[in-house]
């Protein structure tokens, strides 16, 4: 057996991803927002794409001569009218009024903690509180709730003083010691922040508006607000002060014993509640409006439902004619220059290709997501049928990622409302007919039965599951709950009314 070096030939076959099959993939990820951007960023990068204006798109395109015609003409102006006539030249001002185009500006709101701190300004505070009430604001998070304890809070604040007095200590003129070396620098006394400073000011951060804010829990909050309506006799306020864990647990003859009440009067008692809000921050919190624009649009006529693509808002793109000229004369060009125009040339057709094949892959997608869902769309969630990628893929011709591709993060309007297309899939359970049921409808199902049934006798997981049988629909017991739990739904104990 010999050892070293050596050289051989073979063949193998290798599959090397085109990087414009990349992007074409990438293309069919993006929604429309992105899709615009990457479209108005190809048109500056490549001179061979130019924009299809709308009535070359009615195929009513101009001769080239008589394009650059019109073209000159419209480059050259009347200069001596323009000075004789001001702005009435080509129409009257109402006309240039009527079209002004008035940019839409983002209004700034005021946050939470603006608003604490509007009001911390109007009360009279010393420089020491008001840099404490500074550490109280950057630990209150969007709920209004401290998102620290007081004892960090504490910790953190005098961390800040010690860093502020070594930082006002100058090594140039920092005293000596005994020893020659710089003295240490420690806040004298009285400079750091005691305890009970901590907690003077979370009395004051708590009477501020809006009630409940800079509580710790749910049940500081709900107490802070009761406190702020002077609502501290009720039976509503024992219930939250001296009762919370049974309370939340709707324990609800526990309760009545441990009062001396009917449980009515406790169920009554945490009804009232419901006035006080759980998140008093989130009013204050400055989210934004998360608009939605609809790739696909779905609309019903005449009985049919039809597919849409909404892409108005995408730049129509074309070769352009005047490259096109440049490229035919290859006596001019260099071969540098022919080598970047036939690379230019290239990419600008295949990205109209890759516009148009997506294109023509969302509406295959959505046409069958209608014809598959189209009781959906006629009688509503209950009727949504089970489907998957798979299943499109197959009918389409196309590979499941593809299709996956297609349906991320992509909207559709439709009569029953703007919906992601992830919407229409899901798994399917086993019914007696032989037919999947979509789990989907299966929770609208589970949802419309616990909003009917008798609030005395709230209906368990097991007899949920009898109810689905006796429709056909096979379904364990922990699959209700997981679906319940999914729905926010309380278990039947918790459901009961008295």
């Amino acid at each position: 057996m010999r050892t070293g070096l050596a050289q051989t030939t073979g063949l193998r076959q290798e599959l090397r991803v085109n990087p414009r099959l990349y992007q074409a993939m990438d293309m069919l990820y993006m929604p429309m927002m992105d899709l615009q951007q990457h479209l108005k960023q190809e048109l500056l990068s490549n001179p061979f794409l130019e924009l299809l204006e709308p009535e070359e798109e009615q195929g009513d395109e101009k001769p080239v001569e008589q394009e650059k015609a019109e073209t000159k003409k419209e480059d050259e102006m009347d200069w001596e009218e323009i000075l004789l006539n001001g702005f009435d030249v080509g129409g009257t001002r109402e006309q240039f009024e009527a079209t002004e185009y008035i940019e839409p500006v983002t209004v700034e709101t005021t946050n939470l903690i603006d608003h604490l701190r509007e009001q911390l300004q109007m009360i009279e505070l010393t420089p020491r509180q008001r840099l404490l009430s500074e550490e109280f604001l950057g630990n209150m998070n969007d709920d209004g709730y401290l998102a620290a304890s007081l004892e960090e809070i504490h910790g953190s604040i005098n961390q800040v003083v010690e860093a502020h007095f070594r930082e006002a200590t100058d090594e140039e003129d920092a005293e000596l010691d005994e020893d020659g070396e710089p003295a240490a620098h420690v806040p004298p006394d009285g400079a750091l922040y005691a305890m009970t400073e901590v907690e003077e000011m979370l009395a004051i951060i708590q009477r501020l508006d809006p009630p409940g804010v800079g509580a710790r829990d749910l049940r500081e909050c709900l107490l802070n607000q009761m406190r702020d309506q002077s609502d501290t006799d009720s039976l509503t306020y024992r219930l939250v002060h001296d009762a919370f864990p049974d309370l939340i647990a709707h324990r609800w003859n526990d309760l009545a014993k441990r009062f001396g009440v009917d449980p009515a009067a406790v169920q009554a008692a945490a009804d009232g509640l419901a006035r006080f809000d759980p998140k008093p921050g989130l009013k204050y919190s400055d989210r934004g409006d998360g608009y939605i624009i609809p790739d696909l649009i779905v609309e019903k006529i005449d009985g049919r439902y039809h597919v849409f693509l909404n892409d108005t808002g995408v730049p129509r793109l074309r070769l352009s004619r005047v490259y096109q000229e440049i490229a035919r004369d290859k006596k001019k060009m260099t071969p540098e220059n022919r080598e970047f125009i036939a690379s230019k040339m290239n990419s600008a057709n295949w990205m109209i290709q890759a516009i148009e094949q997506r294109r023509q892959t969302m509406l295959k997608v959505m046409n069958f997501i209608v014809d598959r869902q189209r009781d959906f769309f006629e009688k509503g969630i209950e009727y949504l049928r089970p489907l998957t990628l798979r299943e499109v893929a197959e009918v389409i011709n196309m590979h499941e990622s593809t299709v996956s591709r297609v349906t991320n993060e992509k909207y559709v309007q439709t009569p029953r409302g703007v919906l992601p297309l992830k919407f229409f899939f899901s798994s399917a359970l086993a019914t007696a007919s032989g037919e999947d049921a979509s789990a989907r409808s299966i929770r609208a199902k589970l949802q419309k039965m616990v909003a009917e049934e008798q609030p005395s006798k709230p209906l368990t997981d097991q007899q949920i599951v009898h109810l689905f049988q006796e429709q056909g629909i096979q379904i364990a017991r922990r699959t209700v709950a997981k679906y319940r739990d999914q729905l926010g739904i309380l278990p039947a104990r918790m459901r009961k009314r008295v």
